[in-house]
């Protein structure tokens, strides 16, 4: 076996078109992460929902920097139970074959790079679990700028952890242990966390909710469902406030009456942060609704 794999990556992405990594991991666009920043949980799952991939939220976490969002690619491994003889076989390859150095969670750091994160399976283990202290944590945050950690297992220099402010982290537990006694046997491959799974590249929305892994084919289409969903709220509050419509007209189906009144509106009204969004279909939409009851009467 080969750790960081491009072609292993690449096979396992192949519904991702755009840009990647020298290793093969999908690289959403920069534009994408700043935009993924003001979305959601639920608006970003809904999306994912929608297509089937109902196995990607996690909560129930523990969270160093309550108030932070979190937004960025996924650089993935898996650790398991050490056994002697597999241990020993990884450790060897990779130090003297793919010339890497220390110990097995340093190989995955060292592979950072800027708006990344690390995304880590260390099946839940805190004792003797602490993948990452303040030594490593510095690291992360020296290589990713304004990324961050999601650590299915422990941390440990948890006050120095909580002094490095421009990353955040999301861990399971808190043990003044090392790590020992675990195996490396994947980076950049699938990763179970909990009950969802991360695939090395997938953007990675943590908020005070949990964290939500996207594939990266869905990233744009979750961005946009949710800034035009949004725009609606912002309008349907305005109208519900100005006593335009009820509520019951607002939160149910829109009438070609709402939707015309909406797209009006939205003229005046769109941020500057929403120009970019295509409304095209949602207007050919409405009139083929409207020339449909005109043809009815």
């Amino acid at each position: 076996m080969r750790f960081d794999n491009p072609e292993d990556i690449i096979q396992l992405t192949p519904l991702w078109k755009g840009e990647r990594f020298p290793n093969g991991r999908p690289k959403v666009p920069d534009n994408i992460l700043t935009r993924m920043a003001a979305i959601t949980t639920e608006e970003a799952w809904g999306v994912l929902w929608h297509h089937g991939y109902k196995y990607q939220f996690q909560g129930d976490w523990k969270i160093v920097q309550p108030n932070k969002i979190m937004v960025g690619r996924a650089v993935t491994a898996v650790m398991v139970p050490k056994r002697p003889d597999l241990d020993t076989c990884l450790l060897e390859y990779g130090q003297q074959v793919e010339g890497r150095h220390g110990f097995f969670n340093s190989w995955v750091i060292e592979l950072l790079q800027e708006d990344d994160i690390l995304v880590v399976d260390m099946f839940d283990k805190i004792f003797e679990g602490t993948f990452v202290g303040g030594n490593l944590s510095t690291a992360v945050s020296s290589r990713t700028k304004r990324g961050g950690q999601v650590l299915w297992g422990g941390i440990r220099d948890l006050q120095q952890v909580m002094g490095i402010t421009n990353i955040q982290t999301f861990y399971r537990g808190y043990d003044p242990t090392g790590i020992r006694d675990v195996t490396l046997v994947g980076m950049n491959v699938p990763c179970r966390i909990g009950n969802a799974i991360c695939m090395p590249g997938d953007v990675v929305l943590g908020t005070p909710a949990g964290v939500l892994f996207i594939p990266p084919h869905l990233a744009e289409e979750a961005c946009t469902n949710a800034e035009k969903t949004n725009l609606r709220d912002r309008f349907g509050l305005q109208r519900l406030s100005e006593g335009i419509y009820t509520t019951a007209q607002i939160d149910a189906l829109w009438s070609d009456q709402i939707w015309s009144d909406f797209h009006n509106w939205r003229k005046d009204h769109t941020p500057p942060e929403y120009v970019h969004l295509d409304w095209s279909g949602e207007e050919e939409e409405m009139r083929k609704r409207m020339a449909g009851q005109q043809t009815m009467v």
